[in-house]
């Protein structure tokens, strides 16, 4: 859905509130107008912010996106795409996505607002995905996984066992992208923990990656980092 051109104009002065819901996930979401972009929030995180979600920006600038194996990526926490949005937008890519998202209240607000402005071939499935990865058959080219109940990511995707039934769903030249946060002393602290004790020992190859005000963890960069 296209915003209306006063409130699109007027989102560059100040955010305009557009839809406020609630799910048995989240307590409270709010659909956003800021900068021309539809942002999705909650309280203490923003779940997706069009081409401005700047910590995966900021990764796919650096990484090369013309990577002879990339065509299929799985999403693990969809949000409001703004993955393939600012891929087909931004990086005028043409891949093929599937979302897992487990809270319906999300999955209609990303049909609502995002979905039918994008031309990319793009499935969403309303799952786990802590189940999805263990029921799956098809094996994709990147997987990224954006996984938060406000500003925490829930302890089972923070588990080895997680990681290695992630990785069984990667082709065998393909990348993980794992987002956790970096905005405090805190959460800067909880994953330099993490991926030292349990993300390192999956991926001996990985390298953690600081973006705007969050980490992303790769599995390794071979061939997809730009020198």
């Amino acid at each position: 859905m296209k915003p209306n051109v006063f409130k699109k104009w007027w989102s560059y002065i100040s955010e305009v509130h557009i839809e406020s819901t609630s799910s048995e996930y989240n307590e409270s979401l709010h659909v956003l107008l800021k900068n021309g972009r539809y942002q999705l929030c909650t309280p203490n995180a923003v779940y997706s912010y069009a081409d401005k979600y700047d910590n995966f920006k900021d990764c796919f600038k650096q990484l090369n996106l013309n990577h002879k194996s990339l065509q299929n990526i799985l999403l693990l926490g969809f949000g409001l795409g703004s993955i393939p949005y600012m891929l087909e937008k931004k990086f005028h890519k043409d891949f093929s996505y599937t979302g897992v998202e487990v809270d319906n209240a999300i999955i209609y607000l990303a049909s609502k607002y995002v979905l039918n402005d994008l031309s990319s071939e793009i499935s969403l499935i309303h799952a786990d995905a802590a189940n999805f990865v263990l029921q799956n058959q098809l094996l994709y080219d990147m997987i990224c996984i954006d996984i938060f109940v406000d500003d925490l990511i829930p302890v089972q995707f923070l588990t080895e066992e997680f990681l290695i039934d992630v990785k069984e769903n990667l082709s065998p030249q393909g990348i993980i992208l794992f987002n956790h946060l970096g905005h405090t002393k805190t959460d800067i602290k909880n994953a330099q923990n993490y991926y030292n004790d349990i993300f390192s020992k999956v991926f001996h190859e990985g390298k953690i990656m600081k973006v705007h005000k969050n980490y992303l963890m790769l599995s390794h960069t071979k061939d997809w980092l730009i020198s």
